[in-house]
């Protein structure tokens, strides 16, 4: 099965994850996430793989974070909906493969998928 990398190239620990995909020779698609955004759905699927709460998954430290009022916000569909709107609030990287994802921090962690 393919790997997939939700990736940002001006994230250091993005670029070090997959630089180590790469080291390791792994096949896999690069998605700029923040070019094309995931759908509600694949969000929904993530959350699953990582067994993780939409707000495990949102970079609460990003300045939108607070501009949005998610703290407040308890709703998963409504935080949910927030990342598909503003993909820079998703954690990354994210590696998925084989029905399995890890978020890349550390970027070794990711290495337990395969």
């Amino acid at each position: 099965m393919n790997t997939v990398i939700w990736h940002n190239p001006r994230c250091s620990k993005s670029r070090q994850t997959l630089a180590l995909l790469e080291e390791k020779s792994v096949h896999l698609t690069v998605r700029k996430y923040l070019e094309d955004a995931p759908s509600a759905e694949e969000i929904k699927d993530v959350l699953a793989m990582l067994d993780m709460d939409p707000r495990q998954l949102i970079r609460t430290g990003e300045p939108l974070y607070k501009e949005l009022g998610l703290a407040t916000i308890s709703a998963p569909e409504k935080l949910i909906h927030a990342m598909v709107d503003n993909p820079k609030l998703i954690e990354r990287p994210v590696v998925i493969h084989n029905g399995k994802a890890k978020v890349g921090r550390p970027p070794e962690s990711v290495l337990i998928l395969f």
